[in-house]
């Protein structure tokens, strides 16, 4: 029995020692399958750093690499060109009439003539009122005219036979008098009774209801069979002109001499209406029409264009971006505003001095789009500024040029999205102003 106990706790005790040789031997092997490919790794890794600095230049990011000594940089040239001025400003879109359509009689509201939304020109019928109360109305009012108008045909015949007597002598004076002030009696009563039987007809055809104007119906306030009041408060539906359409939008009043100039000399402004994400063109229309006086609490002045609004894409009270097309700078100088630097002395660039040094030019700038910036005085056409790699620079550091190619920015007058520069405010969020530029 106790041998058997004995052959038993050997067995185990030698399959885990075979059991841990496995396990050595598999981390053994493991270990000599990992390791040589982690170094090759490193050893791959190395070798592309090496070849990213001593590879072609205009495949790098400028700042790393290069020749020994020169920063990598990458440039663009200044060019002439004309450079459109716009300012920017938050609009709302305004109906250019908006009516609220009542009724002009009471009654019972027998009959709707429109599809809610619908465009609708002026004198298309609306809605009609029960119109035999005013039918019955009219019919009375002309019975009593008929009366009246024969008692002012036999007044005025008995005046005629009262001239003849009182020409032969034989009534009284007295008598001819008051036959003719019958007769004018009954003139004045006819003419009462004929502005009944208009007054009648007018609210006869009140009770059809037309559209005063133009435009697109909104949604209709009462149904059929509702009692209407004459002038009610409730409106039975809102028309508002939407062709052509307007849009009100400020701008502050430091930015006004460009803008009244070129008003007031006549010309036809642009002004484009964008979307809230001022990335797609709405509708372009021309300035319309100026306030008469500036905002004391915004220094502002309300300004309106017009738009045709063919398309109906404008909508009343919509919000929009405007940009107000003011003036066309021709021959100006541009150069990348990614180039322009900002510094204690003021504004500067980095412009190319040869192929190999940099000099710092100080800038006097003007109007910015974001892409170009009007150079009023500093750089010439063709002058090669820095876009990229700045941050190590200073006066004659040497650089490389990685430009693949040197690409010449886009002339702005295929640019119609400028804003203005610090003669030109542009809107803030909240619809005022604020001075762009570089």
């Amino acid at each position: 029995m106790v041998d058997h106990s004995m052959q038993s706790s050997a067995s185990r005790n030698s399959r885990r020692w075979l059991f841990g040789l496995l396990v050595l031997l598999l981390v053994g092997g493991l270990c000599w399958k990992f390791w040589p490919s982690s170094s090759a790794s490193k050893d791959a890794s190395a070798s592309k750093a090496t070849a990213g600095h001593t590879g072609r230049a205009g495949g790098m990011r400028p700042g790393f690499g290069g020749a020994a000594g020169a920063v990598p940089v990458r440039v663009a040239p200044a060019v002439l060109g004309d450079f459109p001025l716009y300012y920017k400003a938050l609009g709302t879109v305004t109906a250019l009439n908006t009516i609220n359509v009542r009724s002009r009689v009471g009654g019972e509201l027998v009959k709707i003539a429109f599809e809610e939304g619908q465009m609708v020109k002026a004198g298309d019928l609306l809605a009609e009122i029960d119109p035999r109360p005013y039918q019955n109305a009219l019919l009375q009012a002309e019975g009593t005219l008929l009366q009246n108008q024969a008692q002012l045909k036999n007044a005025l015949v008995d005046l005629e036979r009262y001239r003849g007597l009182y020409a032969e002598d034989s009534i009284a004076k007295q008598t001819l008098d008051t036959a003719a002030a019958l007769v004018g009696q009954y003139q004045g009563t006819v003419k009462t009774n004929q502005a009944a039987v208009n007054d009648a007809k007018l609210n006869l055809e009140f009770t059809r209801i037309r559209a005063p104007i133009t435009g697109r119906v909104g949604l209709r306030q009462l149904d059929v069979g509702n009692l209407v009041a004459a002038n009610d408060t409730t409106a039975l539906a809102i028309i508002t002109q939407t062709q052509p359409i307007s849009v009100a939008f400020t701008l502050p009043e430091n930015s006004l001499d460009v803008v009244l100039a070129r008003y007031r000399s006549g010309a036809k402004l642009p002004v484009e209406a964008w979307d809230r994400g001022d990335t797609q063109l709405q509708a372009t229309g021309v300035l319309q029409s100026l306030d008469n006086q500036i905002d004391t609490t915004t220094g502002t002045l309300k300004f309106k264009a017009r738009y045709d609004n063919r398309d109906q894409a404008l909508f009343p009270n919509q919000f929009v971006n405007v940009r107000l097309l003011a003036d066309t700078l021709k021959g100006v100088i541009l150069a990348p505003s990614a180039a322009i630097q900002f510094g204690t002395n003021g504004t500067f660039v980095y412009a190319l001095d040869g192929d190999k040094k940099v000099t710092i030019r100080p800038l006097k700038i003007g109007a910015t789009d974001g892409d170009n910036t009007v150079i009023k005085e500093g750089l010439k056409p063709g002058d090669r500024v820095v876009l990229e790699g700045t941050d190590r620079l200073k006066e004659g550091s040497e650089v490389e040029v990685v430009n693949d190619s040197i690409e010449v920015p886009a002339a702005p007058a295929d640019n119609l999205h400028s804003q203005a520069s610090d003669a030109a405010p542009a809107p803030e969020a909240d619809g005022k102003a604020h001075k762009g530029g570089a």
